[in-house]
């Protein structure tokens, strides 16, 4: 029998709001029973953010120093390979519940009237759009007006949540429709399905939106008393800046755990239908986000800059036929670049050269991969929150846009931050891990600076690096040993 895919991403979803992670206050009682069916990998890192950077690396498996996509609207060049048009070389017709946020290839456009060039919410390329909740989410809005409803837009629908029931949530809508389909369709099916909640509004549906106390929501980490230059950009962004008084925080917190234990119920929900009609045993499950929330951490909330709790994500993978591995939970640094390789390998086709991450298949085995990576990295780009706050840019001269941008390497006991105007700033991990204490021994810094540089040249975009035009074209050194790179 063909094994079925099901591969979840829930939007701006932060690691530790995961029970089976410890979290004192969250309930996730469906995450927390696939990860005791699967492996958890408990140190995963969402390369970039937002949400259309963030996708982009999840769904090419590279890094945005080679993507390029840099902002929601960047486009994603269509020379990439992506987790869809992988899913189809394995056999699969890979199909879309939600959205996936990639602006179009302007090359494919039909001219500069394309409505398409307007948005950053296309479709990934190879994907089958079942459901289609970019944009104005018009399914769930018309659903909404059907059933009564005074809906004005889909912002309007998202931030009055609380006032409707459960069951007529974003959410649930999606699990709906997901239901549906799998009931039409035989084995081998490959869905994507990208819900968008706890993603603002912070809005929680129904009876979840009372269920967490906002008074007793735990302290978010204190940003420090002298930010740095960026941090204290940061802070001036409306968008950006966390609620000021603590009533308003702990409602910003309670209704963002609200909006997790809905999501883990509606996964709940399409889990235990798959058991009921025989499906479980023959799929593989994938769940990740886009991206974390920094949810009051460091005087900030959404998803931007060089914090840890902005990019550190759950990824939770059970895979029906490594079930002596149920219940593992991995501690080696693990990425989204990494869940393309590991579905190309799950669904036995190769990886593509273009990826910058590996396969997670040996952990799943319960295996130590021969090599693995001894830091995380992610990277942020912030020139469209400069030019939203109507800064003049100098462009092409100096390169000005191309030094808002910084890039992360965290190891397991120093954070080490450089930015593309040549600053850096390192955090002590060891000392304080809420990243608010910095380092400044010379060694240490050097040593961190050199191991970045190593590897941005290591990685650097290599689509063509593994061909040698040599030896009638066979692409293999003299001694016959293929050259990979």
């Amino acid at each position: 029998m063909a094994r079925n895919v099901l591969f979840i991403t829930v939007d701006q979803f932060r690691a530790d709001c995961l029970s089976a992670a410890g979290h004192p206050v969250v309930r996730t009682p469906n995450l927390d029973a696939l990860a005791a069916e699967g492996v958890r990998f408990a140190r995963h890192y969402s390369q970039a953010s937002p949400c259309g950077p963030g996708r982009a690396a999840l769904y090419t498996g590279t890094y945005q120093m080679n993507n390029r996509v840099v902002a929601n609207g960047s486009p994603l060049d269509t020379r990439f390979d992506n987790i869809a048009l992988a899913a189809r070389r394995a056999g699969h017709e890979p199909v879309l519940f939600g959205y996936t946020d990639q602006a179009l290839d302007p090359r494919l456009t039909l001219g500069p009237d394309d409505p398409a060039l307007s948005s950053y919410e296309g479709v990934l390329d190879g994907f089958d759009c079942m459901l289609d909740l970019t944009a104005g989410h018009e399914p769930w809005v018309t659903a909404l007006r059907d059933a009564g409803h005074e809906i004005d837009n889909a912002v309007h629908a998202l931030s009055t949540e609380s006032t409707r029931p459960k069951e007529e949530s974003v959410s649930a809508f999606l699990t709906d429709r997901i239901i549906d389909w799998v009931d039409g369709h035989g084995p081998g099916w490959f869905v994507h399905a990208s819900y968008l909640r706890p993603h603002p509004p912070y809005d929680a549906a129904g009876e979840w939106s009372v269920a967490y106390d906002p008074e007793h929501t735990g302290e978010p980490i204190a940003p420090v008393a002298e930010p740095e230059p960026f941090h204290a950009l940061m802070m001036t962004l409306e968008q950006c800046r966390a609620p000021r008084t603590a009533r308003g925080m702990g409602r910003m917190r309670s209704q963002y755990f609200g909006m997790v234990s809905h999501v883990d119920e509606e996964l709940g929900r399409l889990f235990a239908h798959l058991r009921a009609t025989g499906q479980w045993d023959d799929t593989l499950v994938v769940v990740t986000a886009d991206h974390a929330e920094l949810l009051g951490d460091h005087g900030l909330r959404e998803k931007l800059g060089y914090w840890e709790t902005s990019q550190h994500i759950p990824c939770i993978i059970r895979d029906p036929g490594n079930q002596g591995t149920a219940g593992t939970v991995v501690d080696r640094f693990t990425e989204n670049v990494d869940i393309l390789p590991t579905l190309c390998d799950a669904m036995g086709i190769a990886v593509p050269q273009q990826c910058d991450g590996f396969p997670l298949t040996p952990f799943l085995r319960g295996e130590e991969p021969p090599v693995w990576r001894t830091a995380a990295h992610w990277e942020y780009d912030w020139r469209s929150a400069l030019i939203q706050l109507g800064a003049d840019v100098p462009w092409p001269w100096k390169r000005s846009l191309e030094k808002l941008n910084l890039c992360v390497q965290r190891t397991d006991d120093l954070a080490y931050v450089q930015f593309g105007d040549g600053r850096s700033i390192a955090f002590d991990l060891v000392a304080d891990p809420t990243w608010r204490t910095t380092c400044d021994d010379p060694a240490r810094l050097l040593a961190a600076a050199q191991e970045m540089l190593a590897w941005r040249m290591q990685m650097t975009e290599r689509t063509h690096t593994g061909f040698l035009a040599a030896n009638g074209g066979s692409g293999r050194w003299p001694d016959g040993v293929p050259w990979r790179g």
